[in-house]
C-alpha cells in the first residue's frame, strides 16, 4: 500500500509565495523590453494573489503548487530578458548550433505541462469526472485550446501594437512556430498526466481526508 500523502506545511506554501515574488521582482528591474515583461509576467501577477484569496476554499495540492512554482520562474525568467534573450538558451544554441534560442520552445512545453495538472485537479474535484481515458482526453483538450487561446493574444498584440510585440511573438523567423508552440503545449499535457498521474490522485485523496 502506498504511503498517506503528507501534509502541506504552512511555512512551505510562505516559501513557495516568497519565492516566486522574489523571482518577480527580480525580472522587474531594469527588464529587456518593459512591454514584453508586463505581457510574460502578467499571468504571475494575477494568478498568485487569485490563489492565496481563494486558498481558504481552495486549498490545491503539493504537486500542483509547485509546478505552478516553476512555471512562474520560467515566465519571469522569459519576461526579464525575452525569450528570445535568455542567457542560458542563447548557451545552448551556441553550444549545439542551434538555429534558435529554444527557451520559448520551454515556455510553451510548460503551458502544456502545468495547466494539464491544474486542469485535472479542477475536473476531479468540481465535477463528477473520474480518472480514466476521458479525463486525459479533456485534460489535453483544455491545455491544447489554452495554447491555441495565447496564440490569438500574440496575434492581438501583433495587430495592435506592431513592431512593439516582436520581442513577445519570439518567431525568431520560423514561419511554423505558433504550430510548433500548439504542438508542444499538447505533448506537455500528455506527459506530465503520464508522469504524474499516480502521485496526484494520492495527492487529491490526502486532500479530500483533511
Amino acid at each position: 500500500m502506498s504511503p498517506a500523502p503528507q501534509p502541506f506545511p504552512l511555512m512551505e506554501r510562505r516559501f513557495l509565495i516568497v519565492l516566486v515574488l522574489g523571482v518577480l521582482i527580480w525580472s522587474g528591474i531594469t527588464p529587456n523590453d518593459r512591454l514584453t515583461w508586463v505581457l510574460e509576467t502578467v499571468w504571475v501577477m494575477v494568478g498568485l494573489p487569485l490563489i492565496v484569496a481563494l486558498w481558504s476554499r481552495f486549498p490545491m495540492t503539493r504537486l500542483l503548487c509547485w509546478l505552478l512554482t516553476l512555471h512562474a520562474i520560467v515566465l519571469c525568467v522569459g519576461g526579464r530578458y525575452t525569450y528570445t534573450l535568455v542567457p542560458i538558451g542563447l548557451w545552448i544554441q551556441e553550444a549545439f548550433d542551434l538555429a534558435r534560442n529554444h527557451y520559448d520552445r520551454l515556455g510553451h512545453f510548460m503551458q502544456g505541462f502545468v495547466p494539464a495538472i491544474l486542469a485535472r485537479e479542477l475536473l476531479l474535484r468540481k465535477t463528477p469526472l473520474k480518472p480514466g481515458a476521458w479525463l486525459v482526453y479533456l485534460v489535453a483538450s483544455c491545455c491544447l485550446a489554452f495554447s491555441a487561446f495565447f496564440e490569438f493574444l500574440e496575434w492581438w498584440a501583433a495587430l495592435i501594437m506592431g513592431g512593439r510585440a516582436d520581442a513577445f511573438l519570439a518567431t525568431q523567423g520560423d514561419i511554423w512556430d505558433t504550430q510548433w508552440d500548439m504542438f508542444l503545449a499538447l505533448c506537455g499535457a500528455l506527459l506530465a498526466q503520464l508522469l504524474f498521474s499516480r502521485w496526484h490522485d494520492r495527492q487529491l485523496g490526502g486532500l479530500r481526508r483533511t
